[in-house]
């Protein structure tokens, strides 16, 4: 990280951005071309849980490379200046994540996924009907690196 002194080192802090962050992104890349998605998400502390329809761009792009990147953020704000156009900047909390993407097959993982996603927004586990997982796809992404960073601001 370039910015050292906005980089959050404690790994529990880092965990609370990303449970704290609603939406992430989800990048992907294959033959050069990039791609970048938002995603809904679950999290146990090493690994993002996600689910797909059946086909779809991410799966054809997973397929080609399974390595992938993860961002989250929160707490942004825009800081203005009403005299200096080029003080005008971001408060934030982020994290950015790499990866290899797995599918999640049997339906113990797949039920397991589901509930890490749901959990991640309701606080409890579902039951999930024969139909659902048929034709629901779930994934998690192994993550080799974590790194998280927090920039100030007053406004």
């Amino acid at each position: 990280m370039r910015r050292s002194d906005k980089e959050i080192n404690d790994r529990a802090a880092i965990n609370e951005v990303v449970r704290g962050c609603r939406v992430c992104h989800l990048g992907l890349a294959v033959d050069g071309e990039p791609y970048v998605v938002p995603i809904s998400f679950g999290y146990d502390g090493a690994t993002v849980f996600f689910h797909t329809a059946k086909r779809g761009r991410k799966i054809d792009m997973i397929a080609a490379n399974p390595r992938a990147c993860v961002q989250f953020d929160r707490n942004v704000k825009l800081v203005t200046d009403t005299d200096d156009a080029c003080a005008w900047t971001f408060s934030f909390e982020s994290a950015i994540g790499f990866g290899t993407v797995v599918e999640m097959i049997s339906a113990e993982d797949r039920i397991h996924g589901l509930n890490q996603i749901m959990g991640h927004y309701s606080g409890r586990d579902w039951e999930y009907t024969g139909p659902v997982l048929q034709s629901t796809r779930v994934w998690r992404l192994d993550l080799d690196t974590l790194t998280g960073k927090k920039s100030e601001h007053k406004a």
